[in-house]
């Protein structure tokens, strides 16, 4: 599991932010399914979840960034 820094803990988006960055993500995400590239069912998750934690942007960005630097970190271990 990815940790973060705990003083993004506390911050959350509002409802209708979730609102908002919801609906941006299912226009991202039929575009991706669009040109050949869809979102597969861990990428799924994950937005929901920063959805439903209502975590700010910022928060997320590191969470994906901290996510592919681990993964990285492990293929090169390989």
């Amino acid at each position: 599991m990815v940790e973060l820094d705990m003083d993004m803990s506390d911050e959350k988006l509002s409802p209708e932010e979730v609102a908002a960055a919801r609906a941006r993500r299912l226009e991202a995400q039929h575009l991706q399914l669009i040109e050949g590239n869809p979102l597969d069912a861990d990428d799924i998750a994950m937005f929901e979840m920063f959805e439903r934690e209502r975590w700010p942007h910022e928060r997320c960005r590191a969470y994906i960034l901290e996510r592919i630097r681990r993964e990285q970190q492990a293929a090169a271990a390989e």
